[in-house]
């Protein structure tokens, strides 16, 4: 069982820049998964943001296409959200989550139903 733990979450004044991190248990070694980071408003859907898979493959969605990037480092089991520009519409609860065996190729970023494994979130406040 996966155990994820988001972290670096605060505010800033938009156009700065923030980076989340999230911590990952033992299980994105296994040999292909992938990880990805969605967002959340109160009211609304969760949305997905980026996400990277096992062949370090990414994707993003388009509201974050060239602002944000998605990384991790395998040896620390550790994944990255660099986030720049920031906009007021940013801010939101931003999740981790893991999926074993799902891969990025040939497809779209991920919904949130395709993955099982979630951290706690970490609140992201982008202030005009």
């Amino acid at each position: 069982q996966a155990q994820l733990r988001e972290s670096g979450g605060g505010s800033a004044p938009s156009g700065e820049s923030l980076t989340l991190s999230c911590e990952v248990s033992t299980y994105i070694r296994s040999s292909s998964y992938s990880l990805a980071w969605f967002r959340q408003v109160p009211g609304n859907k969760r949305e997905g943001v980026a996400a990277i898979d096992s062949d370090d493959t990414t994707r993003y969605a388009d509201n974050v296409k060239g602002r944000f990037t998605i990384s991790l480092d395998v040896a620390k089991s550790t994944l990255y959200l660099h986030m720049t520009t920031l906009k007021p519409e940013d801010t939101a609860t931003y999740y981790c989550a893991v999926e074993r065996g799902l891969t990025l190729e040939f497809r779209d970023l991920p919904s949130a139903a395709e993955f099982t494994y979630w951290g706690l979130g970490t609140q992201v406040t982008v202030s005009s």
